[in-house]
């Protein structure tokens, strides 16, 4: 008999099934035989034993549910008879062993870098333009004009390219062929003319709607981030306006980049709109400087690199009920070889670790780690319960549609991604990565503000597991 289910952990009283599947079916896997009671869907879950309401659930060996009424033998579960509840977590001395993986094969393995005179190595060549202040947004567009048609960066989208066509047909008065027309190529065009700086991959512009109000700690955060990205292995240097008069001041990103690189040696320039009298000779003295800091970034060229110098974030987004035992688990593994081979890796998102916080916990190197991250789950919680939600209320409509019944079935699925290898750091939003080895970074479970934190702590490549698919890339870090 084919296999149809799967049975993750020997201790669960779910499985998964692997397809479509019908009451009255007999079906089997891992050594379960289960009559269906229910139609189930592919990504859904059965029990394999009579639940009475009070009873635990469990799957991937945790604990992700209690039922709130009996449940058959090969019954489906649903929102309607299990509901999210997960075992009690704390700190304890004792910690999980860890085999490393057999990695001799991938030891000389090497990628093409840019080598950065702190030790990091990117992946890419860039030069970042930023505001500290929203109210700078227009002059950080005004820039992007000016630049990259001239330098040869920018491309006329494949959508553009698909209204040319269709205009085309217009002026010609081929309405007909305007309703039929398939000859859409899916492809950018690349702009007119070559690039002037062959060994600087691109100008990335940035604008957020911070930096004005908020709180003193909000103004921190932003500086924190926008230094990640200053100082990030993929950036060469970075032209930063400032209005002058919000709390995102100059004097917190320079302190917050003195924080993650103490002896920074790309260039950096901040112009402070206040004090250029005109947006003329601000804008004058912005696009020299820039100019200038492109020549200093195409000296840079690419060169060998170990895999110890990769940093990669660790994302999924769209999730489905295959996440969890197909492309998670994959990058997992991942993972756990890059860590072998003395590289660093990063699991986001701390939403999507509730349920399985005893294994982070029992994976930490150290107590203080263990104690961080239980304080910052702590943290997490209680703001959330403030603005009236709960951490298990993570899962979003398209979660559930595809199998992701609770929030712990999605987090015990989610946290696949960061593997089996020790945990050597925890990281608040919007630290930036220290120490090699898996890292956890407390970010939301939201797949832009996850991997915008990722690039901000360093990740100079970022793997993105997805079920349903998602369009979510980040401008510095190229997202696969």
């Amino acid at each position: 008999m084919a296999r149809r289910i799967l049975k993750i952990d020997p201790d669960d009283n779910l499985v998964v099934a692997l397809s479509d599947l019908e009451s009255g079916q007999t079906v089997a896997g891992n050594g379960e035989r289960i009559t269906l009671k229910d139609d189930v869907p592919a990504k859904h879950k059965v029990v394999t034993e009579q639940l009475d309401t009070g009873d635990k659930v469990y799957m991937y060996g945790v604990q992700v549910g209690t039922a709130t009424r009996p449940i058959r033998e090969g019954g489906l579960v649903t929102t309607d008879n299990i509901r999210h509840s997960t075992e009690a977590y704390a700190c304890r001395s004792e910690k999980v062993a860890w085999n490393p993986p057999d990695v001799e094969r991938w030891k000389s393995r090497q990628f093409m870098g840019y080598h950065r005179s702190d030790g990091q190595v990117g992946t890419a060549n860039y030069w970042l333009v930023i505001p500290l202040v929203f109210c700078e947004n227009r002059n950080v567009r005004m820039l992007e004009q000016a630049f990259m048609q001239e330098l040869g960066y920018s491309k006329r989208n494949r959508y553009e390219q698909y209204v040319s066509e269709l205009k085309s047909l217009y002026r010609e008065g081929r309405i007909e062929q305007i309703k039929s027309h398939d000859g859409f190529s899916g492809q950018d065009i690349p702009a007119a003319g070559t690039r002037l700086f062959d060994n600087v991959d691109g100008i990335k512009f940035l604008t957020h709607e911070g930096g004005c109000g908020g709180t003193p700690e909000d103004a921190e955060a932003l500086c924190g981030l926008l230094a990640g990205y200053i100082i990030h292995p993929n950036v060469a240097g970075a032209t930063v306006f400032s209005l002058g008069c919000q709390n995102a001041q100059v004097e917190i990103l320079k302190q917050q980049l003195a924080e993650r690189n103490p002896n920074l040696e790309r260039p950096v320039y901040l112009f402070e709109q206040q004090q250029y009298g005109t947006e003329s000779r601000l804008m004058s003295e912005a696009i020299r400087q820039t100019f200038l800091g492109l020549l200093q970034a195409d000296k840079q060229k690419r060169a060998p690199a170990s895999l110890d110098k990769l940093t990669v974030g660790l994302e999924c987004g769209g999730s489905d009920g295959f996440s969890g035992i197909s492309a998670n688990p994959a990058v997992g593994h991942a993972s756990d070889l890059l860590v072998a081979l003395g590289g660093t890796t990063i699991l986001a998102e701390f939403p999507e670790l509730c349920g399985v916080e005893q294994e982070i916990v029992d994976r930490c190197v150290s107590e203080t780690d263990a104690d961080r991250f239980v304080e910052l789950m702590d943290r997490y919680s209680r703001a959330a319960e403030r603005t009236g939600a709960r951490l298990d209320m993570n899962p979003s409509a398209g979660n559930i549609k595809d199998g992701l019944i609770t929030d712990a079935i999605k987090s015990a699925g989610a946290a696949k991604k960061g593997g089996t290898s020790p945990i050597t750091d925890v990281l608040d939003y919007p630290e930036y990565v220290r120490k090699s080895g898996l890292n956890l970074l407390c970010t939301p479970g939201n797949d832009i503000e996850s991997t915008t934190a990722m690039a901000g702590a360093g990740a100079n490549i970022i793997l993105f597991t997805t079920g349903m698919g998602t369009p979510t890339g980040n401008p510095v870090t190229p997202v696969v």
